[in-house]
């Protein structure tokens, strides 16, 4: 099953790009064509990949605003069948330059839609925001994952993000679902990440993935040398984790 799926939570710091990143080039090494989709003016996840904006002529930026095409700005990156469409700080502009059209929230549907036979996995990195471009994300997928760090707080601003998507499913995209919450920073070493997981799973936990992604500084190494954690280093705890993550997806599909 060809999907297209955003990764969201307008909490930042709980693993939206390390994800993004992860799952994407784990899903290539499992000979699935992916398309990494960098929704964030921050551009990490394209600067996860090596990608230097700055180099590039193309962005998710002119393609929301009609000035290119995705064909012209997708590029390459050096993990086998993935590549990616990058992001811009000029993306931060976008929301005020969509705000007054009557088609603002569909967008990035009408450009993904064309691209869904090329890939088996479309993955949109959102920003940590619900603003007019992750609005678009969620209309333009088929299912969201939404990373849960296991911190004090973790399940602050969920209820907003489950509204969020409640309101897009009953106005913009009616098949759009909850492919899972993911336990994110985890360390079972700590009695509060315990406590914070197990309450996670008394709320969620027929949405709960059966990975949980523990805390790893190869994680956050892998990102400075603008590496997939699995190239970096295949057999860290982090790559391992995201490996079982993209197993559960494909099974799950």
């Amino acid at each position: 099953m060809k999907k297209i799926i955003a990764i969201a939570n307008q909490k930042g710091g709980v693993g939206k790009t390390t994800t993004a990143i992860n799952l994407s080039a784990s899903l290539a090494h499992f000979g699935k064509k992916v398309l990494l989709v960098d929704a964030d003016p921050q551009a990490n996840a394209s600067t996860g990949l090596s990608i230097n904006v700055k180099e590039c002529e193309h962005t998710i930026y002119e393609c929301l605003i009609g000035e290119s095409t995705a064909a012209q700005a997708i590029v390459a990156t050096e993990t086998k069948k993935l590549s990616l469409l990058p992001s811009h700080i000029d993306l931060v502009g976008a929301e005020i330059e969509l705000a007054n059209l009557t088609n603002r929230d569909t967008i990035l549907r009408n450009i993904l839609l064309p691209l869904k036979e090329t890939y088996d996995y479309i993955i949109i990195d959102c920003s940590p925001s619900l603003g007019i471009i992750t609005v678009n994300a969620l209309t333009a997928a088929d299912s969201v994952i939404i990373p849960v760090q296991c911190e004090y707080f973790a399940l602050d601003g969920l209820s907003k993000l489950l509204n969020t998507i409640k309101l897009i499913k009953n106005n913009l995209n009616p098949d759009l679902t909850i492919e899972g919450f993911l336990l994110t920073m985890f360390d079972n070493r700590l009695r509060y990440a315990n406590s914070v997981a197990n309450e996670v799973r008394k709320h969620f936990e027929s949405m709960l993935f059966k990975t949980s992604i523990y805390r790893n500084v190869k994680l956050s190494e892998a990102t400075g040398y603008g590496k997939p954690t699995l190239e970096y280093d295949p057999n860290s705890k982090g790559a391992q984790n995201y490996l079982q993550l993209a197993k559960e997806l494909i099974q799950k599909n």
